[in-house]
């Protein structure tokens, strides 16, 4: 009869704390769709995983990192209860940019898909494309003057590719898009080189590229990021999504060096980890998540 009552009395307490722990989780769920507008550079070590979410809730995830790193990112940025992105965006199809969408695949309900036209011969690009049809998500490819308006007053606009860029090099046919929430606006480059950089320039006015936020091409390289380009985006704040320690030996110093003469104020993911901005239309704030 005693051992009777101890476990009725371990499983009530043990339902309490699932009570209390679904409570609070319910309570964040509830504060996070309060927010404004939120775009975080998760961090996902050597590669590029973008986050983006409206005021109404709209969610984009822009890359996902190399094999393993997205899910936990994620998790930094995304209620618990939320199993569906509304939009994933390929920039080019490199393992360091898609690997990780196998695992958002698998455990998210995605709306639809974005790519530039790039291919790539690896198992990895085959698989996702692969998975993609099966399980029957829209595939669409993006062009200059597409406009995704994901409510609450956020759009992104296509500002590249501006044509057919199926035999291009991937950095060079990456997608580069611009967010723009109020007066505040992200720059979005993947691994776009300086060749992308030339045509954007030529295509649109400084007025239309100028941007708050640079998320800076190719993890700092020294092939992206042309003291033209930056001059013109004229950046406020510049975001380098590069992992700790890599072989590449990015950022690059030039880089850095462009970005300081243009007094942009720099965050690595190697250095801060997660990096997540918030937005009310007018002023933004930024938290790190390690």
């Amino acid at each position: 009869m005693l051992n009777t009552s101890r476990r009725n009395y371990k499983l009530l307490v043990f339902t309490l704390i699932l009570l209390v722990i679904n409570i609070y989780l319910f309570h964040l769920d509830l504060q996070s769709s309060r927010k404004g507008f939120t775009f975080a550079m998760l961090d996902v070590g050597q590669g590029d995983a973008l986050f983006i979410e409206s005021p109404t809730g709209v969610q984009v995830l822009f890359d996902a990192g190399p094999a393993g790193k997205i899910l936990s990112s994620l998790s930094k940025v995304m209620s618990p209860f939320d199993k569906t992105i509304d939009a994933i965006v390929i920039t080019n199809p490199d393992a360091d940019h898609i690997s990780g969408f196998s695992d958002i695949i698998k455990n998210y309900k995605v709306g639809m898909v974005l790519e530039p036209g790039t291919v790539n011969d690896s198992k990895i690009y085959k698989n996702l494309k692969d998975n993609i049809d099966r399980k029957q998500i829209p595939d669409i490819l993006a062009k200059q003057g597409m406009k995704l308006d994901l409510g609450g007053g956020v759009t992104i606009d296509i500002l590249f590719p501006d044509r057919d860029v199926s035999s291009w090099g991937s950095n060079d046919g990456s997608i580069v898009a611009k967010v723009s929430y109020g007066d505040i606006s992200v720059m979005l480059t993947g691994d776009a080189t300086m060749k992308t950089e030339k045509i954007i320039l030529e295509d649109f006015s400084k007025e239309s590229l100028k941007s708050t936020v640079l998320k800076v091409g190719h993890h700092g390289s020294r092939t992206s990021s042309s003291d033209s380009f930056v001059r013109v985006v004229a950046p406020s704040f510049a975001l380098i999504s590069d992992g700790e320690e890599n072989k590449y030996g990015h950022p690059h110093q030039e880089v850095l060096d462009t970005l300081s003469a243009f007094k942009a104020q720099v965050f690595r993911a190697d250095i801060l980890g997660t990096i997540v901005m918030q937005s009310d239309g007018q002023n933004v704030s930024f938290s790190y998540k390690k």
